[in-house]
């Protein structure tokens, strides 16, 4: 079993910044953010596979980039001009199985293990 434990979550205004962290028990080849707000389906941010070949949400895309430390088998995202519609709970994910980014980020059924979440609220 795959342990992910995310963190770096806060408060910050409209226009800052944050980087979200992910650490995995192991290396897992496909991992992703998701996010979820209260009352709202949980939907895909970033996801990137082992080459570092990443896929964005385009909510996010030239905001929000995601980035790995494979040595470390740690999943980052970092997040820029936040706007307050990005509040939600961010979850980290991971999955062997292959699936290209653009299906994966729209189906987190996909996904086998994920973390607590951590959240984020951008006040305006």
């Amino acid at each position: 079993q795959v342990r992910l434990v995310e963190s770096g979550g806060g408060s910050v205004q409209s226009g800052g910044s944050l980087r979200l962290s992910c650490a995995a028990s192991g290396y897992i080849n496909f991992m992703g953010w998701f996010r979820q707000a209260p009352g709202k389906e949980r939907e895909g941010v970033a996801v990137i596979n082992g080459d570092s070949v990443t896929t964005y949400a385009d909510s996010v895309k030239g905001r929000f980039t995601i980035s790995r430390d494979n040595a470390k088998n740690t999943l980052y995202l970092q997040m820029n001009n936040l706007k307050p519609e990005d509040t939600a709970l961010y979850y980290c994910a991971a999955d062997h199985r292959f699936y290209s980014g653009t299906y994966r980020i729209t189906r987190p059924e996909l996904f086998s293990h994920w973390g607590q979440g951590t959240q984020v609220t951008v006040s305006s």
